[in-house]
This record gives C-alpha cells, structure tokens and sequence, in this order.
C-alpha cells in the first residue's frame, strides 16, 4: 500500500457518564489504557488509544463522560475535556446503553450535533436484549434522534459486533501517514497510567463511599534491577476522608494497594514495590490551580 492510500484520524467516543466508553475504546485497541469501574466519572482525563493497522491508523479517544453536575472545577473541566476532543475528531462514536436514554444523553447528543462532524450512534449493552429481535425498533429510535452515519449495537464487555464497528471507521479517517509509531497504544506516559490503575483499585474498594474525592500522584517513579519503585500520594479533600482511605489499622490502604500492586505487576510484566500515602488538600476538587499541579488537563 503507498502512504497516499494509507488513512490516519482520530476517532471521539463520547457519551454521558457510565455508559461504557472507556470498555469500549480497551475492546478496539485490545488492550486495557483507560481504567474501569462501575462508577459514574470514572474517567476524568481524555485519553487516547492508538490502533495501528496495515491500512489505517486509528486513534481513539475516550473521554469523561458528559454531565449535569458541574458545581466543581473538576466537573467543568471533565466537560471541556470532552468537548475539546469534538473539535478535533475526524469522527465520533457517540455512546448510549441500549435501553437507556437520559436527559444526559440528550445534552451529550446536542454537543455532537453542534460538532457537525460524521457520527456514529452506538448502542452499548445489546447483550442485555432478548429476544434480538427487539433491536430493531431500538435502532429506529436512535436513527431518528439525528443523521447518524449508522447506529451499531454492541457489547463493549462481551466483545459482541465490534469487529462490524470497526469495518465502518477506516472510510472517515482521512489519507495521511501514521501520526504515531507502530508500537505505540497510548499518548499517555507510564506513570500516569500507573496512577490511574491505583485510583481505580482505590475508588473499586471504597465503593459509595469516597469514589471521587480522591486523586492520585506519582512522586517517585525508579526503575530497578529487581523491578519498578513506585511512591504515590493519594490526595483527598478533607481531613475526615483520610481515615475512610486508609481504613481501620491501614486495612482499607493495603487492601487497595496490594490489588493495585498485582494489576501493575501484570501490566508491567515486572514486580512493583508501592508505597502509598494519604494527604489532604482542602477542596482541591475545586481549585483550577491545585487540579493543575495534579496533572488535570
């Protein structure tokens, strides 16, 4: 194939919180770079996966979801984040559970509009309808909201009609040469995908009760002959959520961390050594200067 023919652009999965984004770009790239949890707003940060092919480049971009809260700068910036990435897609997969429509969906639904860029709607969770034949009126649904492209149900967890997806992407991507290199998956650095696997292990072990209070920044970052040295801050925003972190007797702080330390061992394919803190910082959740030095974009 020459570099004329060869198409390269970035492809915006958005959507409301909750609804599968970050499974669904981990599903196309085949391997896990944005974190997952049940929890709304677990994604906070635009994150790109990068799918090299021999025809094409595919870069995806997951995003935070888009939502109505917006008290915070934390919320406000997660909202621009998503917005951003609009305005620079070649394409968007605009998000939905199946059976599912909220008013979040139609504000989500109206910053694609205003995009004007190509759209495809994609019905998340189809492995939830029975019989399949109760798709059909779904999909005319989702086909009259807007032009899409194509509307295309699946199953980001189960694996279920994305290789269908993915046939339909490469025809939106303009010619260009790969923007990246072939090895290449993620624009993001090690240590912040290090900090995002601790806080998904901490916001998966404190369930209800502190799931984003917290944030997570790497101090020390060594690479050693018998593995990786990782020192991590967990910052939260008062002083009475420290203690829900570290648990009675540190038990909920080595619960979460020795299952975050497993999932960097795997990802890293070498033992890490992590040691963990909790600090306080007064409401930095809502600081545009605290969130960033935490790396907020």
């Amino acid at each position: 194939m020459s570099e004329k023919d060869y198409r390269c652009g970035f492809v915006a999965v958005v959507g409301r919180p909750n609804v599968g984004k970050s499974t669904l770009m981990n599903a196309m790239i085949g391997q896990k770079i944005s974190i997952v949890t049940p929890k709304p707003q677990t994604t906070r940060h635009r994150i790109s996966g990068v799918l090299t092919r021999p025809d094409c480049q595919i870069i995806f971009v997951d995003t935070p979801g888009m939502h109505d809260n917006v008290k915070k700068a934390m919320n406000r910036m997660m909202n621009k984040a998503a917005v951003n990435a609009l305005a620079d897609a070649d394409l968007v997969l605009f998000t939905t559970e199946v059976f599912r429509f909220t008013d979040e969906d139609r504000e989500a639904l109206e910053k694609v509009k205003q995009a004007g860029i190509p759209a495809i709607a994609v019905l998340n969770k189809m492995d939830e309808v029975h019989p399949r034949e109760k798709m059909l009126p779904l999909i005319a649904e989702m086909s009259a909201r807007h032009s899409f492209a194509d509307v295309v149900p699946i199953s980001a967890k189960k694996g279920t009609n994305l290789d269908e997806l993915l046939k339909l992407i490469p025809a939106y991507m303009p010619e260009s040469p790969p923007l990246y290199p072939e090895e290449m998956i993620t624009d993001r650095s090690e240590t912040f995908r290090i900090a995002e696997v601790i806080r998904e292990k901490l916001t998966l072990y404190l369930k209800q009760e502190l799931p984003y209070g917290l944030s997570v920044q790497i101090e020390k970052y060594e690479k050693q002959p018998t593995g990786i040295e990782v020192h991590a801050v967990i910052w939260v925003e008062r002083t009475g959520q420290k203690g829900i972190v570290v648990g009675k007797g540190g038990s909920m702080l080595k619960q979460a961390g020795r299952s975050a330390r497993l999932a960097l061992k795997k990802q890293l394919g070498v033992p890490v050594h992590l040691e963990l803190w909790v600090k306080v910082k007064d409401n930095w959740a809502d600081s545009e200067q605290d969130l960033a030095r935490l790396g907020y974009d």
